[in-house]
Protein backbone atom coordinates (compact mmCIF):
# COMPACT_ATOMS: atom_id res chain seq x y z
CA UNK A 1 0.00 0.00 0.00
CA UNK A 2 1.22 4.13 -0.68
CA UNK A 3 3.15 4.81 2.46
CA UNK A 4 4.34 8.52 1.31
CA UNK A 5 3.08 10.78 -1.20
CA UNK A 6 4.87 14.29 -1.16
CA UNK A 7 2.75 17.53 -3.28
CA UNK A 8 3.57 20.68 -3.61
CA UNK A 9 6.42 20.99 -6.25
CA UNK A 10 6.49 23.27 -8.96
CA UNK A 11 8.58 26.11 -10.72
CA UNK A 12 9.54 29.13 -9.32
CA UNK A 13 11.69 31.95 -9.87
CA UNK A 14 14.70 32.59 -7.81
CA UNK A 15 14.29 33.98 -4.66
CA UNK A 16 10.93 32.68 -4.16
CA UNK A 17 8.94 30.29 -1.76
CA UNK A 18 7.54 26.33 -1.78
CA UNK A 19 5.99 24.75 0.14
CA UNK A 20 6.04 20.87 0.29
CA UNK A 21 4.03 18.33 1.89
CA UNK A 22 4.55 14.60 2.51
CA UNK A 23 1.64 12.02 3.76
CA UNK A 24 2.14 9.32 5.31
CA UNK A 25 -0.13 6.03 6.19
CA UNK A 26 0.53 2.84 6.87
CA UNK A 27 3.14 1.83 8.94
CA UNK A 28 5.28 4.75 7.87
CA UNK A 29 3.12 6.94 9.65
CA UNK A 30 4.44 5.65 13.17
CA UNK A 31 7.98 5.96 11.71
CA UNK A 32 10.50 7.83 14.48
CA UNK A 33 12.42 10.02 11.41
CA UNK A 34 10.50 11.26 8.05
CA UNK A 35 13.40 13.67 6.02
CA UNK A 36 13.49 14.89 3.49
CA UNK A 37 16.46 14.51 0.19
CA UNK A 38 16.85 15.75 -3.10
CA UNK A 39 18.05 14.22 -6.29
CA UNK A 40 19.30 16.74 -8.85
CA UNK A 41 20.19 15.29 -12.72
CA UNK A 42 23.74 13.66 -12.41
CA UNK A 43 23.68 13.56 -8.49
CA UNK A 44 23.94 11.36 -5.45
CA UNK A 45 20.76 11.80 -3.41
CA UNK A 46 21.08 14.25 -0.64
CA UNK A 47 20.22 14.87 2.72
CA UNK A 48 18.16 18.32 3.13
CA UNK A 49 16.10 18.20 6.19
CA UNK A 50 14.58 15.67 8.76
CA UNK A 51 12.66 16.01 12.25
CA UNK A 52 12.52 12.81 14.48
CA UNK A 53 11.08 12.30 17.22
CA UNK A 54 12.79 11.02 20.44
CA UNK A 55 12.48 7.98 22.99
CA UNK A 56 10.96 11.19 25.51
CA UNK A 57 8.80 12.10 23.01
CA UNK A 58 10.25 15.61 22.06
CA UNK A 59 10.61 16.57 17.82
CA UNK A 60 14.12 17.98 17.18
CA UNK A 61 14.17 18.95 13.23
CA UNK A 62 17.70 19.00 11.55
CA UNK A 63 18.86 20.83 8.15
CA UNK A 64 21.59 20.49 6.27
CA UNK A 65 24.21 23.41 5.92
CA UNK A 66 22.97 24.34 1.82
CA UNK A 67 19.51 24.94 3.39
CA UNK A 68 19.80 26.06 6.65
CA UNK A 69 18.29 29.43 7.60
CA UNK A 70 16.45 28.79 4.11
CA UNK A 71 14.52 25.63 5.00
CA UNK A 72 12.23 24.81 7.71
CA UNK A 73 10.68 21.34 8.09
CA UNK A 74 7.43 20.37 10.56
CA UNK A 75 5.65 17.72 10.99
CA UNK A 76 1.65 17.71 11.89
CA UNK A 77 0.84 14.66 13.85
CA UNK A 78 -1.94 14.70 13.76
CA UNK A 79 -2.25 14.44 9.98
CA UNK A 80 1.23 12.46 9.64
CA UNK A 81 2.08 14.58 7.50
CA UNK A 82 5.45 16.53 7.33
CA UNK A 83 6.11 19.86 5.56
CA UNK A 84 9.14 21.29 3.77
CA UNK A 85 8.46 25.49 3.65
CA UNK A 86 11.73 26.74 1.10
CA UNK A 87 12.38 30.08 0.78
CA UNK A 88 15.01 32.16 -0.64
CA UNK A 89 15.05 29.60 -3.55
CA UNK A 90 18.26 29.46 -5.78
CA UNK A 91 18.82 27.58 -9.11
CA UNK A 92 20.44 25.30 -7.53
CA UNK A 93 18.03 24.20 -5.39
CA UNK A 94 17.18 22.60 -8.52
CA UNK A 95 16.03 18.90 -7.91
CA UNK A 96 13.43 15.85 -7.23
CA UNK A 97 12.50 15.97 -3.79
CA UNK A 98 11.86 12.79 -1.86
CA UNK A 99 9.96 12.39 1.56
CA UNK A 100 11.61 9.48 3.49
CA UNK A 101 10.68 7.89 6.60
CA UNK A 102 12.75 5.53 9.16
CA UNK A 103 10.92 3.09 11.67
CA UNK A 104 13.75 3.20 13.86
CA UNK A 105 16.19 6.04 14.37
CA UNK A 106 18.17 6.39 17.55
CA UNK A 107 19.92 9.60 16.04
CA UNK A 108 19.20 11.63 13.19
CA UNK A 109 20.39 10.15 9.55
CA UNK A 110 21.71 12.08 6.19
CA UNK A 111 22.69 8.81 5.22
CA UNK A 112 19.79 7.57 2.55
CA UNK A 113 20.37 3.75 3.35
CA UNK A 114 19.08 4.20 7.08
CA UNK A 115 15.37 4.90 5.70
CA UNK A 116 12.60 2.48 5.35
CA UNK A 117 9.90 4.47 2.63
CA UNK A 118 10.01 6.71 0.19
CA UNK A 119 7.53 8.65 -2.11
CA UNK A 120 7.93 9.19 -5.73
CA UNK A 121 9.53 12.21 -5.59
CA UNK A 122 7.94 15.77 -6.68
CA UNK A 123 10.08 18.19 -8.97
CA UNK A 124 11.26 21.43 -7.69
CA UNK A 125 12.64 23.84 -10.68
CA UNK A 126 13.99 27.18 -9.66
CA UNK A 127 14.64 29.41 -12.63
CA UNK A 128 17.50 32.30 -12.68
Amino acid sequence: QVQLVESGGGLVQAGGSLRLSCAASGRAASSEIMGWFRQAPGKEREFVAAVRRSSSGTYYTYAADAVKGRFTISKDNAKNTVYLQMSSLKPEDTAVYLCAAALLASRYYVEPRRYDYWGQGTQVTVSS
